[in-house]
């Protein structure tokens, strides 16, 4: 599929997210809706159950033969502190407690360990029985080399297909094919802490790129990191970038240059490089950045010790559960130099479920899956994470005591207009590496924009066909 179409189906997916609390689960005819509620439960009451439903795939052979089996789950949630987790092992607590021959190994590693520990795996077609990967662009190659299973039976099993947002499930599959289910569906934002702008004499959030350089002045003069980052994981960095060349250029940008239409050279790109590098020569981050992982960038904006915090919505639930969350509020990515929309916004679709072909447990590893999933949304939602869902589910957020945060960032969502997904998520694997490491150069050194676009332009000329 052009990225074109995606981003525009991307679009919709991100407005009909923002509307996807107020619809109903949807059901199948044996009552399991997909919020997991228990047989006979209406919708409305299965969004404030306190557990999640027994199996959907209870009755199913492989789950109940009695066989012992051990399914390995490598997972990118190492946060105990976060929402995700917690629903991670809810989840699995409450299926091994129903089935009692299964066990489930988590592998757990934070976001860029787990993407280089899965393309090892990968290489000696070893991966285990449930891994994740990012969509598009980046699961490709592992679709090519027919590493994981299709997912459309297991779909189709209590209804699960339906439960997703319109349009989610094209980002993950391929010839007609679902090979990974996606654990979120976000926009990016950036936080900001209320009391620390207060300190600095910042009455309101930027709104052009030249206010948001002065406000990180007055931040630094105060003593406070103005915005964390975990450069370490290097896609980060890239989040930000990309909402700046968003704005210099408007979306579509990558397309372009996949079409033949631009390149990495021209104006619009190397503007981005020299704003994104004013951000950064102006002291915007924390101190040895790139040493510090995206966990840990965390940490610095949930404990007060920074002021801003640039990143998808899925960090909601985190931020609201951390001391700093009644202070916390959200707002979009400003202009640059009077250009961009700011209702156009980089669009994440999120890291998905897949199967490993070379799995010895296949039709279990289904059954499970299929289990996580249907209940995933209810849990979520209960564990006050249901910003950035990538499933429907019925709930009030006022009435389930969503934080005023969490309600304005859903608010967020109605407000898209357009946007683009990441780049990673875009451009193939070795295009995006040389992406990654040029601008993660930019945290160490100063470097004249054109010839970080004459990286990515070589770059893209030596990878475009691979």
């Amino acid at each position: 599929m052009q990225l074109e179409t995606k981003a525009k189906k991307a679009l919709a997916v991100a407005v009909a997210g923002a509307l996807s609390l107020s619809l109903a689960a949807c059901g199948s005819s044996n009552n399991n809706d997909n919020s997991g509620s228990s047989a006979g439960s209406s919708p409305s009451s299965s969004a404030t159950s306190s557990s999640p439903a027994s199996s959907p795939a209870a009755s199913s052979p492989s789950a109940d033969s009695g066989k012992k089996v051990k399914l390995t789950f490598q997972n990118i949630y190492p946060d105990p502190n976060t929402p995700t987790y917690k629903t991670l092992h809810q989840l699995i607590d409450q299926y091994q407690k129903d089935h009692p021959n299964i066990t489930i190994e988590l592998d757990t590693l934070n976001t860029d360990q787990q993407k280089l520990k899965l393309k090892t795996q990968a290489n000696s077609k070893e991966i285990p029985d449930i891994t994740m990967v990012n969509p598009a662009a980046q699961m490709k190659p592992f679709v090519d080399a027919n590493l994981f299973v299709p997912l459309n039976d297991m779909l189709d099993q209590n209804g699960l297909k339906d439960t997703y947002q319109s349009g989610l499930l094209d980002y993950y599959s391929f010839n007609g094919n679902t090979y990974a289910l996606p654990d979120g569906n976000n926009i990016e934002v950036v936080y900001y802490n209320k009391d620390l702008f207060q300190q600095a004499g910042i009455s309101a959030p930027p709104t052009t790129f030249d206010e948001l350089l002065a406000d990180v002045k007055a931040l630094k003069a105060k003593g406070i990191i103005p915005m964390a980052i975990g450069e370490k994981d290097t896609w980060t960095g890239s989040f930000i970038f990309m909402n700046i060349l968003l704005r210099t250029n408007g979306p579509g940008f990558l397309q372009d240059v996949a079409d033949g239409k631009k390149t990495f050279e021209d104006p619009a790109f190397t503007e981005a490089v020299q704003r994104f590098q004013d951000l950064i020569q102006a002291g915007a981050f924390e101190d040895g950045a790139t040493s510090i992982d995206a966990d840990t960038g965390r940490s610095l904006f949930t404990t007060g010790k920074a002021a801003m915090y640039m990143l998808g919505t899925w960090e909601t639930g985190s931020i609201d559960a951390s001391p700093v969350g009644p202070k916390v509020a959200a707002f979009q990515f400003p202009t640059v130099d009077g250009k961009g929309d700011v209702n156009q916004f980089m669009l994440a679709p999120g890291t998905g479920y897949a199967i490993a072909a070379n799995s010895e447990h296949i039709q279990e590893a289904k059954d499970f899956l299929n289990y996580y999933c249907l209940n995933f949304p209810k849990v979520q939602f209960e564990n006050k994470n249901a910003v950035g869902l990538p499933q429907k589910v019925d709930g009030d957020l006022k009435a389930a005591g969503y934080s005023d945060l969490a309600i304005s960032v859903m608010d967020l969502f109605s407000k898209v207009n357009g946007g683009d997904i990441s780049f990673d998520n875009t451009m193939n694997p070795a295009v995006s590496q040389a992406h990654l490491t040029s601008l993660q150069n930019l945290f160490v050194q100063k470097v004249d924009p054109a010839q970080v676009a004459k990286e990515h332009q070589s770059a893209y000329d030596a990878n475009k066909d691979k």
